[in-house]
Order: C-alpha cells, then sequence, then structure tokens
C-alpha cells in the first residue's frame, strides 16, 4: 500500500481516531463548536491534505491555512487551538503510515505528510502573528484612580 491509497481507503478511520483527540485535547474554543462542525472541520483539513499529496503542491494548503488563520482569529480560536487540531490529523495519519506502509517506502510517506501539514502549520502561525500585530490593544483608562487635580 502506497500513501494515496492510505489517505483514500483509510480515511474514513484517520478521520474518525484525530477527531477523538481533539476532543480528547479539551480545547476551549473546539468544545464550543458542535462536534459535526469540528468533524467537517477535519474533514476538509484531511481532504486537502489528501489533494496535495497526491499533486505534490504546497500552494492549496498554505492557501488554506491562511483563509483558517482568519476565520478561527476572528472567531476567537487561540493559535495552539488550530495547531492542535493539524497536530492530530497528522499524528494519525503518521500512525496509519508506520503500520501500513513498507519500510523501503516509510520515508518518502512520512516526508510528503509532514511536509503538507508543516506548510500548513507554518502559514497558519505567520497568519496569526499577522493578524495579532494588526489588533490595537486597548489600554486602561486610569484617569478615575488618579483625581482631577
Amino acid at each position: 500500500m502506497d500513501l494515496k491509497e492510505l489517505l483514500r481507503t483509510q480515511s474514513g478511520e484517520i478521520l474518525e481516531n484525530a477527531l477523538q483527540s481533539l476532543n480528547c485535547a479539551h480545547l476551549k474554543s473546539y468544545s464550543k463548536s458542535s462536534p459535526s462542525e469540528n468533524k467537517k472541520r477535519l474533514l476538509n483539513l484531511l481532504t486537502l491534505t489528501e489533494k496535495c499529496v497526491v499533486e505534490k503542491r504546497l500552494l492549496p494548503m498554505k492557501e488554506y491555512a491562511a483563509q483558517i488563520a482568519k476565520e478561527r482569529f476572528d472567531a476567537g480560536f487561540d493559535l495552539h487551538e488550530v495547531h492542535t487540531a493539524f497536530n492530530a490529523l497528522e499524528e494519525e495519519i503518521w500512525n496509519r503510515v508506520t503500520k501500513n506502509i513498507s519500510a523501503e517506502n516509510l520515508g518518502e510517506a512520512l516526508g510528503l505528510i509532514s511536509t503538507v501539514l508543516g506548510a500548513g502549520k507554518e502559514e497558519l502561525a505567520l497568519s496569526y502573528v499577522t493578524l495579532a500585530s494588526k489588533t490595537r490593544t486597548q489600554t486602561l483608562n486610569l484617569t478615575e484612580l488618579f483625581g482631577r487635580n
């Protein structure tokens, strides 16, 4: 079995196990979302991961990660929460790869998954930093503490 076949034939199990890992992480923002919404989010990421592996293209993942960063940032998700979702999926794919891919193809398979999801995580982090740096920090109004002398 090669990586493309594994992602195609085991996507259901990958999705369910990644979702379980995400739920076990007890992330504040993901806990507020419905289970079906979280499942859909992971499915979108898994589907795109498979596409990028098959096509050996990173741009779709980078564009998606930038889009997700904006959406999640605007919704109040912390960066570590979204990063954890990427990690839950990556970890489950790694588990499947190490159990189902022959030793001579293991390096390439793990490299492809790490490269695709790593590009997504990098873009996610860069986008979050950019968004956070454009957010104006509120200052405290301390005039009442000092009186009106």
